[in-house]
């Protein structure tokens, strides 16, 4: 059993859940075994999440934020190795990924962190068209050089050099049409605060054109329709995204009474 702890690369792999009880297991089985350390940060899931999550790992913690980006953070944080990976809990790693990783921090790498491709699996289709592809982020960094910076769409800033991997991970977004229906919804909100919060203002141009923009950019332009029925799906909700997030921002100034003039 030692022995098989002392060929563990020396990195520590993190995520942060919340009602994931449907795919953290397949997230966690792709790199038990594999990472010397996984630390799950979960915010009092209520659905059993936290229990699955201790049958892979014994680091469970609790912390409750509104905040995406902190909670990150606060994951961040408690890992002990210098080289960090994270993945979230609808996400999963593949063998030729885990190796690569390995590679990187066996060797005397001068980077200081690493984007690698993600693959979206969709109502049973790998999207490679459209928005959705590339889909490319900062996922394996080391701890000192890295952290979270941003809104709803935080991300990780690396101080220092960033490369880049040739293997890509695997990403389910959404279980089914309802669920991205929902998710589409929350993020909408909480995307329109940001902006109301950093002084961003409601302009009717936006509402009717951005979805208009992100129809063709997306659509024609980077061949989304390609993807078949999904492509199509996946279009009609990016612009029902693009118009909610400009229609709850007018909504919340509304509210505030800051949107005299529209009505």
């Amino acid at each position: 059993m030692e022995r098989e702890q002392d060929t563990r690369p020396p990195i520590s792999v993190y995520m942060i859940t919340l009602n994931n009880s449907a795919t953290i297991a397949r997230a966690l089985e792709s790199v038990a075994g594999w990472a010397d350390e996984i630390i799950v940060v979960d915010s009092h899931s209520p659905d059993g999440t936290a229990d699955i999550a201790l049958k892979y790992t014994e680091q469970v913690l609790q912390f409750d934020t509104t905040s995406q980006p902190e909670k990150y953070q606060y994951a961040q944080n408690r890992c002990r190795n210098h080289w960090i990976l994270f993945i979230d809990a609808d996400e999963w790693l593949t063998d030729s990924f885990r190796k690569e990783v390995e590679e990187i921090i066996g060797s005397d790498s001068a980077s200081d962190g690493y984007i690698a491709d993600r693959r979206n699996i969709y109502l049973g289709r790998e999207i490679k068209h459209g928005g959705w592809y590339p889909d490319r982020e900062i996922r394996l960094y080391r701890k000192d050089k890295g952290g979270w910076e941003g809104g709803i769409h935080a991300k990780v800033h690396v101080k220092g050099r960033v490369g880049h991997m040739k293997n890509h991970y695997l990403h389910t977004p959404y279980a089914d049409t309802a669920h991205q229906i929902r998710t589409v919804d929350r993020y909408s909100e909480a995307y329109a605060r940001d902006l109301l919060t950093a002084g961003r203002r409601f302009h009717l141009a936006n509402m009717i054109l951005r979805p208009i923009y992100r129809f063709f950019r997306d659509y024609i332009f980077k061949m989304g329709f390609l993807d078949g029925i999904p492509g199509i799906i996946i279009m009609a909700s990016t612009m029902y995204y693009v118009f909610m997030k400009q229609a709850r921002l007018w909504e919340m100034e509304k509210n505030h009474g800051r949107n005299k003039g529209v009505h």
